[in-house]
């Protein structure tokens, strides 16, 4: 890893990848419930970052593989940051939805 990797954005669609081949693992998409309706990665599950303690309901296990997702990957980065302050183990800021070039459901 080079100096200047550290800055590089996150690839979604390798995360996405990553997350169809990780078994049991959750992808969350933090945007508002309003963004989400838009348009969201197949397999998702909305928990705005306004409302992350609701993980709670959506992902019983704190060793759950979780992959995290926004619009551009500041919101998902904040998030991964207090998912891991919150006791998760495995949590991956997979960057922003404005970037993936796959499927998206409305």
């Amino acid at each position: 890893m080079g100096f200047f990797d550290r800055f590089r954005a996150p690839d979604i669609n390798a995360g996405v990848q990553q997350f169809k081949s990780t078994p049991g693992a959750a992808l969350i998409d933090v945007r508002e419930e309003d963004e989400y309706a838009e348009g969201r990665i197949p397999g998702s599950i909305n928990i705005p970052l306004s409302r992350l303690r609701d993980i709670e309901n959506e992902v019983d296990s704190l060793n759950t593989p979780i992959f995290v997702y926004c619009l551009s990957g500041g919101r998902s980065a904040r998030a991964t940051a207090a998912l891991v302050g919150m006791g998760y183990t495995t949590v991956s800021n997979i960057g922003g939805i404005s970037a993936y070039k796959g499927k998206v459901e409305r």
